[in-house]
């Protein structure tokens, strides 16, 4: 698998991205990287490896700039650069850690979306408490959304569960108020009626109260509704954190039960630390684009790297094209 990265992108690049994709060379014998950024910034945290080139770029797209405008005027940035290598061919898939909007935009102008896909969606594994995560989707692509839109969005999901998750038949749920086939406002009813009727295991609407418990294995919502969810995950995740390092270190007392509760307290953290999970894929292009945090260390970028190879090795994109031309009236959405 070729893959084009971006190492110009995120809060810790280029020395977090490098490193993760020196680990994921070491852990993926199949996998060629083709790294685009300012070489002279790049080479200090390099190490030589055969199946590791630089292409060098004299832009970077901040993450201050404006999104479609960034894209179509610097050409030769990182990001935009690792984008027309997929459209031409030349790698199988591109990730970064950059600018979310001018990945998104590129991803739709230089990339191109599945026929039949009206709205692509950003979509990433959340954790659970039993470890096995779920996916949820849309995660910010679109603020406002259709029906028909969130039955793509699910078609997708349940696609991506079954070869990237392993699962036979994904249990794939509705975001909603509350669990009964009639809660909701007009798009959410309207949504279940169509997820009621597709060829996949609806379980019907789900409570984001459950979500952490691995109430769904994929959960489908708009994107205005899924970045609030995701970001209160996040909030509360870390904040929680934090309150359990103050707990601990408040006494002598309890900075001991810290040191006989460390193995544990490890175990809780990497259930919730989502560098363990890869990045989000935005779903409903032509080929793989991920996007990896921003603040991603090299264990979050090794994972997306592995995630977007999986996505490659197991024909995700071909499989999501071939289902949606399938499925009758999706051309017209």
């Amino acid at each position: 698998m070729k893959l084009a990265l971006d190492g110009m992108g995120g809060d810790n690049a280029p020395k977090a991205v490098i490193e993760g994709a020196l680990l994921a060379l070491e852990q993926i014998p199949n996998l060629e990287i083709q790294l685009y950024g300012k070489q002279e910034k790049l080479e200090p945290f390099l190490k030589v490896h055969d199946r590791l080139t630089i292409v060098h770029c004299e832009e970077v797209i901040e993450g201050t700039d404006d999104p479609a405008r960034a894209i179509r005027r610097k050409k030769d940035s990182s990001m935009a650069q690792m984008m027309e290598a997929v459209h031409e061919g030349r790698a199988d898939a591109c990730l970064s850690a950059g600018n979310t909007g001018a990945l998104m935009a590129g991803g739709l102008f230089k990339v191109g979306r599945i026929e039949g896909i009206a709205r692509p969606a950003l979509a990433t594994t959340l954790p659970t408490l039993d470890g096995k995560g779920f996916l949820m989707l849309d995660l910010g692509a679109n603020a406002d959304a259709k029906p028909e839109h969130l039955l793509q969005y699910a078609i997708m999901g349940n696609i991506y569960a079954q070869k990237v998750g392993g699962l036979q038949k994904p249990r794939v749920g509705l975001l909603n108020i509350g669990t009964e086939d009639k809660k909701g406002n007009d798009l959410t009813k309207a949504a279940f009626e169509l997820l009621k009727e597709a060829n996949f295991h609806f379980i019907g609407n789900v409570e984001a109260r459950d979500l952490l418990n691995g109430v769904a294995d994929v959960v489908v919502t708009d994107g205005f509704t899924g970045n609030m969810v995701l970001k209160s995950i996040e909030g509360t995740a870390g904040a929680l954190f934090t309150m359990l390092k103050e707990a601990f270190m408040a006494s002598t007392k309890t900075k001991i039960s810290a040191v006989l509760m460390k193995n544990n307290l490890r175990e809780l953290k990497n259930k919730m630390d989502y560098t363990e999970y890869g990045g989000a894929g935005l779903f409903g292009l032509q080929a793989p684009v991920i996007k990896a945090h921003g603040s991603s260390n090299a264990n979050a970028i090794y994972n997306a790297i592995r995630q977007a190879n999986t996505m490659v090795e197991y024909h995700v994109i071909d499989t999501i094209t071939k289902t949606v031309g399938h499925v009758e009236g999706m051309k017209e959405v």
